[in-house]
């Protein structure tokens, strides 16, 4: 566990294992590669921050060529709340015109962000659009229209961290997903 055992006191619990993440998303690369067919032209559009270990993974996973591509949107500030504010700080590279994007996102909460994010992508004219999310909390969903094509884990409406999911820019590095506890936060 290297550096992850310094943390461990922070957590109430543990709910998703560096093994279990290591299956599933092999599980998940699996699934993108059956989804396209070999010659289709894709790029893996991270959204950063939180996505991109889980990026990293990925990608390793799927059979398929691919470029990447990063995009960095808020509408979290250092708190647990979202600002309900969603704000491209980096916008992406490529140009996706005719190409298939595949969205890979940390977390889907209330759908907010990813909707905005999906509907700006939109007017730019990929050949298909489709989106992988390692945490999905569908009890928190606002925007009901908003879901993974690929989902790695459902998860309580709880506050997560780890693998990519931070509290005010800590605990990314971490194996594994756990729950903060509350004093860690408040």
């Amino acid at each position: 566990m290297g550096n992850n055992s310094v943390f461990k006191g922070d957590f109430k619990e543990i709910i998703i294992s560096e093994e279990e993440l290591k299956q599933r998303i092999k599980e998940l690369g699996k699934e993108i590669t059956e989804s396209y067919n070999e010659d289709d032209d894709i790029v893996m559009l991270c959204i950063l921050r939180g996505a991109i270990i889980f990026m990293a993974d990925l990608s390793r996973e799927i059979d398929l060529p691919v470029t990447f591509d990063f995009m960095d949107v808020s509408s979290y500030g250092a708190s647990t709340k979202s600002s309900g504010v969603v704000r491209i700080i980096k916008d992406m590279e490529e140009n996706i015109e005719g190409r298939h994007l595949l969205i890979v996102e940390d977390i889907i909460d209330t759908g907010r962000t990813l909707k905005h994010v999906v509907d700006i992508l939109k007017t730019r004219d990929p050949k298909s659009i489709k989106v992988v999310t390692l945490l999905d909390k569908p009890e928190r969903r606002e925007q009901k229209e908003i879901e993974a094509d690929f989902n790695g884990f459902e998860v309580p409406d709880k506050f997560v961290v780890g693998y990519g999911l931070d509290f005010a820019e800590k605990y990314r590095n971490l194996s594994f997903i756990g729950v903060l506890k509350e004093k860690m936060y408040n």
